[in-house]
């Protein structure tokens, strides 16, 4: 309910600017805009370079939306002001493309670089303790940048750093248990960037005689996903399945994750039979039917299936694949943690 709450609030928060700039862009083509076009011409430019922004600020002082997202409107006001205002009426536009607007680039260059520098030095005070690299740029995104912004910037970063800068060999150790060699999914995701490439240069071609701008916005979003894909795909090599301080890290490359104690494990089951997914019951993979199983997990209790860019499924059961399965099976029930806690439901059974 809380969560709900807070996504309208934020939704109004956003609608509130947007339907004043539409106010204005239908102003700007009624007649009492014509009859009246010098003075209005000034009021409108106004509006979308300084009061609109000002208002959304307002707005989101005391949210947790970061405050650099008030340089987007100051820019579509810009825009749109250069679209709807006559040429000549465009004085104050021209100032302050010429003498505000490089400052406002400056500042957020210089606001970048700052957390960026910010998020170098927590990273690094993470990966003293935490070396996986995805999870120590999590946290350190987290202490830098608020909300889903954080989120979003840990995501495009972890694309780039696995697909094209990560490519030494991930040594295994005895803890560590790998999920994609036997399971296809490095073939299906090959494949689906062969079939992305195709696509796109089909689509380009015929999207040229159309118009070349369009041509290259369909492509450049093609060419984009394809990249994503192939970091997703070179995560899924790089950061196995793990069992460290009596806790299960299960990772499915950066596109889901969970911790859970090995203490909440009720049983780990080694099966490839059809199992019908609800609430409760997930699976790691986020490709479903798509890929096999072949280790079935219960639990005591629910957990959070962290996955893509924030989302977040609870369960009870999850469903995995794991290429060593028989010695993934018995370091798990050979570990304390879960001996003690089913020698103390035997006990309280008798």
């Amino acid at each position: 309910m809380k969560v709900t709450t807070r996504i309208n609030g934020n939704l109004i928060t956003v609608a509130i600017p947007i339907l004043l700039i539409a106010s204005l862009f239908i102003l700007a083509k009624s007649e009492a805009f014509a009859s009246n076009i010098s003075s209005l011409s000034i009021g409108i430019t106004l509006d979308l370079l300084f009061t609109i922004p000002a208002i959304y600020f307002l707005l989101i002082r005391k949210k947790a939306i970061p405050k650099i997202t008030v340089v987007p409107f100051f820019v579509m006001g810009m825009l749109i002001a250069f679209q709807i205002i006559p040429k000549e009426h465009q004085f104050i536009l021209k100032w302050v493309k010429t003498w505000i607007f490089p400052i406002v680039e400056l500042s957020v260059i210089l606001f970048l670089v700052y957390k960026i520098q910010q998020i170098r030095i927590q990273y690094k005070a993470h990966t003293l303790q935490k070396p996986d690299f995805f999870t120590a740029l999590q946290e350190a995104s987290r202490a830098v940048i608020p909300g889903k912004v954080s989120t979003l910037l840990t995501m495009e970063i972890a694309v780039i750093y696995y697909g094209f800068i990560y490519w030494k060999r991930k040594k295994l150790s005895k803890n560590e248990f790998t999920y994609h060699k036997n399971s296809g999914t490095i073939a299906l995701l090959i494949a689906l960037i062969g079939i992305i490439g195709i696509e796109t240069y089909v689509l380009h071609i015929l999207l040229l005689k159309w118009n070349h701008i369009a041509a290259w916005i369909v492509s450049g979003a093609s060419i984009y996903s394809g990249v994503q894909i192939f970091g997703f795909l070179k995560s899924i090599t790089k950061r196995p399945i793990s069992i460290e301080n009596n806790t299960l890290l299960i990772r499915y490359g950066i596109l889901s994750e969970v911790s859970i104690p090995i203490k909440d494990i009720v049983s780990i089951d080694i099966t490839s039979k059809d199992i019908e997914l609800d609430s409760t019951t997930r699976k790691l993979s986020p490709f479903g039917n798509l890929e096999n199983h072949n280790i079935v997990i219960t639990l005591q209790k629910e957990y959070i299936l962290n996955g893509l860019y924030g989302s977040k499924k609870s369960f009870q059961t999850l469903v995995l694949f794991v290429d060593q399965k028989e010695d993934f099976k018995t370091m798990i029930e050979n570990n304390p943690n879960f001996l003690n806690q089913h020698v103390e439901k035997s006990n309280r059974i008798q």
